[in-house]
């Protein structure tokens, strides 16, 4: 049970610290940790009039692991693009742009953390 707990601790500092991030390059946060039938999408947000899904990858430390972006898998990706027309078809917003963007945060809770926002992190076909 404690490393469900800290690995719920770091995913919500991870959440938190991305929320900042994109809030300071001027998103606007719309939900985090929406619920679908899917699963649940880290943080919905806008940007220049496009929606935006953002997954979170938050790691600690570790030079054994592959940088947090590399954490996506292809399943992952299209899980989470499920969940995004979820979305936007109970928002009713099919027609709006949207992207999939990703906060990649290394090192958290350490003094070599960073925490890089890549946009257009991957392209889905509907």
């Amino acid at each position: 049970m404690a490393q469900q707990t800290d690995n719920q601790s770091l995913g919500k500092l991870g959440e938190q610290l991305a929320c900042e991030a994109l809030v300071r390059e001027g998103y606007a946060i719309i939900a985090t940790r929406h619920r679908t039938r899917f699963g649940e999408i880290d943080i919905v947000s806008e940007h220049n009039g496009v929606v935006v899904f953002v997954e979170v990858k938050a790691r600690q430390a570790d030079p054994e692991l592959d940088d947090a972006i590399e954490a996506i898998s292809p399943l992952k990706r299209r899980r989470v693009a499920a969940m995004a027309l979820d979305y936007l078809a109970w928002t009713g917003q099919l027609d709006s742009p949207c992207r999939f963007d990703v906060v990649a945060i290394d090192g958290i809770g350490s003094p070599r953390e960073t925490v890089r926002i890549v946009d257009h992190a991957w392209e889905m076909d509907y």
